[in-house]
């Protein structure tokens, strides 16, 4: 052998020498991380050795690698949202791990439209609500339960009408005349959330929303920027609310739970009325300074105030509420189930006024395959709605009752109800309210159907198909009567004093047909990928019909078939359809950069052909800088993201066909005929808003303190608007897009947990607060000229405009500068100074928009016991108090009653007072001014629920699983300055241009209810 080989062989022997040396201080070491809740993999968990810098990530199926030195070791598992676990290796070379959740639930998964994805990577403006918040809370639909639990979402009901309408608004109103209501999913199905019946009844209309069920439901997002809802493109300009209901669990026994509440139903505050004397005192007065004598007129002292009659009481009672339900849940590996049934029942303040659901729900996931997933859903839902006229009547219930004079009765001495006719009937519209209650019959019947039917099928590892079909049906019937003794039936010239009878029906459908593919995947272990692509069609048809008779032979027959004079009746039918591609990117790296791109292409048929498609993107980007180096040795910090998103959204929810030119039936000197009805606009188009939002989301202490806060900037443009005409063209106007809207503000969330013993049995105590501030303004309309919305009023055009630069739900009128202190009669402000008061010198006297809203949760739990205390508040907005108008009317006429404010009035000179002097027909001191502007702002103890659960010991001897019982209050108790009955009212249900205005509305009502669940 020579040199060199010797050489190059002992080199060899000692490379293979070291090589084994080497081998001998390190090994590899394999595992799997799962979820300890779900059982899923993880993937993106860290892998570390303890005290080095070795370190690896699992993979999508959670599976991780990693090589560390010989001998003991400690591996830390880590992810955000769960709690860090730390492993002794000793001789083990596989290692499987559960991670269990930290308690801020960083890694709740969030439904976020046609995907999900954890809490800790959402970069859009999202906000979670769990049942928890509203589980004891009797409200009738879940939109009722939005109501100061997120940021930036206003809710207000509109009366206290059991099952009545419910304004949505998120981050404030961005159109005028196409719909402010935020867009409603349920399980992946856009729902109707319009009045299902065809009459508003004065104003406040019936609400859909109310027919499903909240106890059905597990959870609810709302999605508030671009971001987070451009995947719904034209129709999420006003927000999007997401609701998944419940479904069964895998590998669970089956659960029956049973849940029974009881309880009363009360006016919160009834106006300040005068009774007889002191009204009639005032009456007497009025006419005495108008120049007559108050005995001629009838208005005698001892005689005329010889009955007092409480009309409000006369009207109103104490409701009874009940609701009842019962629920099963359960699965195997293949199959989970969720089924329900409820019935609810609730009497309304005012006789005759109730509201009755009957619901059912059916939840099924099938696992055909380890590749294959069919899910099912059904709802369906059965109302009865027995309503009364509400404010916007001259006959209406309540507001009759509070205008009419206390020294008429119901009642004649007989016990009969006085009529039209009758030689005491104070006639119209003092009619009898009682009568008007009790007599009629308005029954709604409602019928929901939501069902969808979905398959899931995993083309290839990570990339899966995902298609669904489903249904919202909607049907109304209505039934009414009103008899000869009821103004309408009995008193209006047109009807004939012999009774009035519609019948109608209403039907709406939406079919829709979705389909989306999904794949995940990794570029090495530091790049991660969600995306999505999909394609969706639409469409709804909507059919109606009434027929309406009178003259009917007695008030024993009350169908339309018995009427003497049949003479009106019409149909209707109306569709529209949407077609769709959409797509989302979801990209991070190392979940310490994150970004996602979502747009939408919407085809809408209620848009003309050169606009009827449009592109809606959205991108965000996010940056949680707790995962830096320089920030992860600060233990107190457990997430800290920064996050803005910018983008595109629409709305396209304005009539069907608007765009086309179309003519109508018409009659001219008896003959009849077809005359042009619309003017065709084929450029008509969406409504688009431009969003953008920055936020800051962090979490300190292990999830005892989290805070969130967000600032936005949006501007809508192209508004859908009916743009006036002279009426020398034949028309009033054409529907065109025109001006902007903004919407700006700051919102702020925080959550703590003050106080955590409960591991030991002790006190649990955390608090959520929520602030929201927004900045409406009209930015730019056809010209600077006011629109005026609203009412008609005394003295001035309008009670509400439109303008640039001012807010929508601003209100116009002239403003009240006192009561002159010699003559008693009011002061205005000469605005034009022309030296006169007139309509000309009306000027923006307020604005319904607040200026903060919020809502202030406290919960806390101590062994069995748990309570829960939510405030609600609003700051800043004003009301008219147009009810006034009528009730401190200065004299103007001797036809209604009159509030307590009118006793202190302006009587002799030097009086110093804010209600001028009364005077029989002296309109001057009521025209309608900023002294009917009203502080709006108030602080509600909304909800508070008080809850015991039995212990297991004594529940384990009747084969119980569960029971607890609870008790809760609803509108308790209520801080403000408003004179009138309840400051959360809107006359004009869900108005946009006229918000804010009390005329004669039903206050909110006070529950109380008792409970119990049952779990076996």
């Amino acid at each position: 052998m020579n040199h060199s080989l010797l050489k190059y062989c002992v080199t060899v022997f000692c490379a293979m020498l070291l090589s084994v040396a080497v081998v001998a201080q390190t090994r590899t070491v394999t595992g799997k991380v799962t979820s300890a809740n779900s059982g899923e993999p993880m993937p993106g968990v860290n892998v570390t050795l303890k005290g080095a810098t070795t370190g690896a990530s699992t993979d999508i199926e959670g599976n991780y690698r990693i090589t560390i030195p010989s001998g003991k070791a400690t591996l830390v598992f880590s992810f955000i949202g769960m709690l860090p676990q730390e492993v002794n290796i000793t001789n083990r070379t596989t290692i499987n791990v559960e991670l269990v959740e930290n308690p801020t639930q960083l890694n709740e998964v969030v439904v976020t439209g046609y995907n999900s994805t954890q809490k800790k990577d959402i970069l859009g403006s999202i906000t979670s609500i769990s049942t928890s918040k509203f589980k004891d809370i009797p409200v009738a639909g879940f939109d009722q339960a939005l109501q100061g639990q997120a940021a930036g979402v206003q809710v207000t009901q509109s009366s206290g009408t059991p099952g009545g309408g419910v304004a949505v608004r998120i981050r404030g109103n961005t159109s005028i005349s196409a719909s402010n209501r935020p867009l409603f999913v349920v399980d992946g199905i856009p729902v109707m959330d319009d009045a299902v019946s065809g009459r508003s009844f004065g104003g406040q209309n019936d609400n859909t929303l109310s027919f499903i069920n909240p106890n059905d439901i597990e959870s609810m997002q709302v999605l508030k920027d671009a971001s987070a809802k451009a995947i719904y493109g034209s129709r999420a300009a006003n927000g999007v609310v997401l609701i998944t209901t419940k479904r069964g669990k895998a590998n669970s026994r089956t659960t029956v739970t049973l849940d029974a509440q009881r309880g009363i139903v009360d006016i919160i505050k009834k106006v300040d009325l005068l009774n007889s004397s002191e009204l009639l005192a005032l009456q007497r007065e009025a006419v005495v300074n108008a120049g007559q004598d108050p005995d001629r007129r009838g208005l005698i002292a001892g005689v005329t105030d010889g009955i007092n009659t409480d009309w409000l009481d006369a009207i109103l009672r104490r409701g009874i509420y009940q609701q009842y339900q019962v629920s099963a849940n359960g699965g195997n590996d293949k199959t989970r189930f969720y089924l329900s049934g409820g019935f609810r029942d609730e009497e309304g303040v005012q006789l005759n006024n109730r509201f009755t659901r009957y619901s059912g729900a059916l939840n099924l996931d099938h696992k055909a395959s380890s590749k294959f997933t069919i899910s099912s859903n059904l709802a369906l839902t059965f109302t009865t709605n027995d309503r009364v006229k509400g404010d916007n009547f001259l006959d209406g219930v309540y507001s009759g009752a509070i205008k009419s004079l206390p020294y008429y009765s119901p009642y004649n001495e007989q016990g009969r109800l006085y009529a039209p006719g009758d030689a005491n009937y104070p006639g119209f519209p003092n009619f009898n309210p009682v009568a008007q209650a009790v007599l009629p019959r308005f029954k709604t019947y409602g019928t929901k159907i939501l069902a969808g039917v979905s398959g899931q099928y995993e083309i290839i590892k990570n990339l899966k198909l995902t298609s669904k079909v489903s249904l919202d049906y909607n049907n109304s019937e209505e039934d009414q009567y009103e008899s000869s003794a009821t103004a309408i039936g009995g008193f209006l010239p047109a009807v004939g004093g012999q009774g009035y009878g519609v019948y109608s029906t209403n039907t709406l459908y939406t079919l829709l047909n979705s389909n989306t593919l999904t794949y995940l995947f990794n570029i090495g272990e530091k790049h991660h990928f969600n995306t999505l692509l999909g394609a969706e069609i639409l469409q709804t048809k909507n059919r109606s019909s009434f027929a309406s008779g009178r003259i009917f032979p007695s008030d024993d027959f009350t169908y339309i078939n018995s009427s003497g004079v049949q003479d009106a009746a019409g149909s209707g039918f109306a569709q529209n359809g949407l077609m769709s591609g959409f797509g989302e990117v979801r990209y991070d790296f190392e979940e310490k950069y994150l970004a996602t791109f979502t747009a939408r292409y919407d085809g809408s048929s209620r848009f003309g052909p050169n606009r009827r498609f449009g592109f809606f993107p959205s991108i965000s980007l996010g940056w949680r800088l707790s995962e830096e180096e320089w920030l992860k040795s600060w233990d107190f910090l457990q997430d800290l993201k920064v996050r803005g998103s910018f983008g595109y959204t629409g709305n396209e929810r304005i009539g069907n066909f608007t765009y086309l030119g179309t003519w109508a039936a018409s009659t001219y000197s008896g003959a009849t005929g077809v005359s042009p009805n619309n003017l065709n606009n084929p450029l008509l188009q969406w409504e688009r808003t431009r969003e953008a939002n920055v936020g800051i989301d962090a979490s300190f202490w292990s999830g005892r303190l989290s805070v969130i806060i967000e600032a936005y900037d949006n501007l809508t443009d192209n508004l859908l608007f009916n743009q006036p005409l002279p009426l020398t063209t034949g028309f009033g106007g054409f529907q065109g897009n025109i001006g902007s809207i903004s919407n700006r503000g700051l919102e702020f969330t925080l959550s703590t947990v003050n106080i955590d013993r409960s591991g030991d049995g002790g006190v649990r105590w955390n608090t959520d607060l929520n602030l929201s501030h927004n900045q409406n303004k009209v930015v730019q309309l056809v010209n600077d000229q006011p629109l005026f919305r609203g009412y008609t009023a005394n003295g001035v055009s309008a009670t509400n405009v439109i303008l640039p630069g001012q807010p929508l739900g601003t209100f116009w009128g002239l403003k009240f500068l006192g009561v002159d202190v010699a003559t008693g009669d009011a002061l205005y402000e000469d605005y034009n100074k022309d030296g006169r008061i007139s309509p000309d010198d009306a000027q923006v006297i307020g604005t319904a928009q607040p200026k903060v809203i919020g809502g202030f949760t406290n919960r806390i739990s101590w062994r069995n016991f748990d309570l829960s205390v939510f405030f609600q508040f609003t700051y800043g907005n004003k009301i008219l108090n147009f009810s006034n108008t009528t009730l401190l009317d200065n004299g103007a006429n001797l036809e209604n009653n009159q509030v307590r404010a009118a006793l202190r009035r302006w009587q002799k000179p030097g009086d110093i007072t804010d209600v001028p002097r009364y005077e029989l027909g002296n309109t001057y001191n009521n025209f309608h001014s900023s002294r009917f502007i009203e502080d709006g702002s108030y602080l509600r103890l909304k909800n508070v629920a008080l809850g015991y659960n039995l212990p297991q010991q004594w529940l384990s001897k009747v084969k119980v699983r569960t029971a607890r019982l609870y008790a809760t209050g609803i509108n308790l108790w209520t801080l403000t300055s408003y004179s009138g009955a309840d400051p959360e009212v809107s006359t004009l249900d869900g108005s946009t241009s006229a918000q804010g205005i009390d005329f004669f509305t039903l206050p909110q009502t006070r529950n109380i209810t008792i409970g119990l669940t049952v779990g076996f």
